[in-house]
């Protein structure tokens, strides 16, 4: 594990361990109970190990410029610009110019599995993407402060109010352009959507917080089915529609990204890492490790070290 900076040994935010009774290299965290909140400090520091969370976050950076280390990428946002992805996906900011704020919304997927018309968008999100707005709007400083002043409020009507308008202005970002930073083609997704109702994106979002706390536990369909109170098949059915996965691909695929943090954040033994997540045998995870990251555990770790040190 690399040697870590003062400022990342000193690193704090307002998460909380999802599991913590585990080794504090397990990547979950819990930002405000999976509600829709605000980064409370303004202030970038760079983390001390990757983290997970089951909101879509939302970037603005106020000023200066951050380095982000995501999914096995390495990508610079600057001031001015505005990025968002799915927590679930490995992240970390490894560096910043001194100086560098940023305002960071944490929203829950059943907002995003709710908007109309984003099937393309969604899907990249929920597949791993880091999208970034094309057009930032002139006004986009400002009405990012607010929306973060107005949810560290903790008034629910102002709360109902930042998600309208944040919704629109997602709508405006898909209606207007973007890109995803990791270099991913656009491609014609498979996820439909789930209209306005919002029961039904509620389930969906409980399946997957279900999935992202307990899949180092020997879970399956049927025990997410019932986490939501639905019939398996219809379960099934819903989850994919809303996320473009299966639940057995999105349980295996968080395990694997749960490694993959665990190799960067811990000493532990490629073994230790693989049944620590949830894999009965050490060639089932190196199969699917190497199908899903196109190398090795040992390699993939090798790499990271290099790109730390280089950095």
């Amino acid at each position: 594990m690399p040697k870590l900076t003062q400022r990342q040994v000193n690193y704090r935010d307002e998460s909380v361990p999802a599991h913590p009774e585990l080794d504090r290299g397990h990547p979950v965290v819990v930002f405000g109970d999976h509600s829709f909140c605000a980064g409370s400090t303004l202030e970038v520091r760079p983390m001390p190990r990757p983290h997970m969370h089951s909101q879509v976050e939302l970037n603005f950076v106020l000023d200066g410029a951050m380095t982000y280390w995501f999914d096995g990428r390495v990508m610079e946002l600057t001031a001015g610009r505005l990025a968002l992805f799915w927590g679930m996906i490995p992240h970390q900011v490894t560096d910043c110019a001194p100086g560098t704020r940023f305002v960071v919304l944490y929203v829950p997927m059943a907002t995003f599995l709710e908007l109309p018309a984003l099937s393309e968008l969604r899907s990249a999100i929920f597949r791993g993407a880091v999208i970034e707005a094309l057009d930032v709007k002139p006004y986009d400083r400002d009405i990012f402060q607010q929306w973060r002043g107005d949810l560290l409020a903790g008034d629910g009507q102002l709360e109902q109010i930042v998600k309208s308008e944040l919704s629109a202005r997602v709508q405006r970002l898909d209606r207007e352009g973007w890109r995803d930073l990791r270099e991913t083609a656009r491609q014609n997704p498979q996820a439909g959507h789930l209209g306005h109702d919002h029961d039904r994106a509620l389930k969906v979002e409980k399946m997957a917080q279900f999935i992202g706390e307990h899949a180092l536990e020997d879970i399956a369909a049927d025990d997410v089915a019932r986490a939501a109170g639905l019939h398996p098949n219809y379960a099934m059915s819903l989850f994919k529609r809303g996320v473009g996965l299966t639940i057995k691909q999105s349980i295996t695929r968080h395990r694997l990204d749960m490694a993959q943090s665990m190799l960067i954040a811990t000493d532990l033994s490629v073994a230790a890492i693989a049944f620590d997540c949830g894999f009965n045998s050490l060639s089932s995870f190196y199969t699917a490790f190497t199908q899903r990251f196109r190398q090795s555990p040992a390699a993939f770790r090798e790499a990271y070290e290099r790109i730390t040190k280089a950095a």
